[in-house]
């Protein structure tokens, strides 16, 4: 795989890491106008870069993503592989 393939996905592991944390602030401070602004801002981000890795280097989860035709889930490595 391509270089980009693993800088790409780091920075989707990472923001949804980020994501995590938040989420998990939030069930104690579910009040916190600017974490929710902070969490809104990262998963908007996630699902944007999520949408042009799958478009460059196919899906990410076996659901959750489209599938081109011929049927691409089959090519491998998985983001679980690498």
């Amino acid at each position: 795989m391509p270089p980009e393939y693993y800088r790409q996905l780091e920075e989707i592991q990472a923001i949804d890491f980020v994501l995590v944390e938040l989420t998990l602030y939030l069930d104690t401070h579910p009040k916190d106008k600017e974490a929710i602004e902070q969490y809104n801002h990262y998963a908007r981000q996630s699902k944007k870069m999520k949408k042009e890795f799958e478009k460059q280097f196919g899906p990410l989860l076996q659901y959750q993503s489209y599938s081109g035709y011929p049927w691409t889930w089959d090519n491998t490595p998985w983001p679980w592989q690498v």
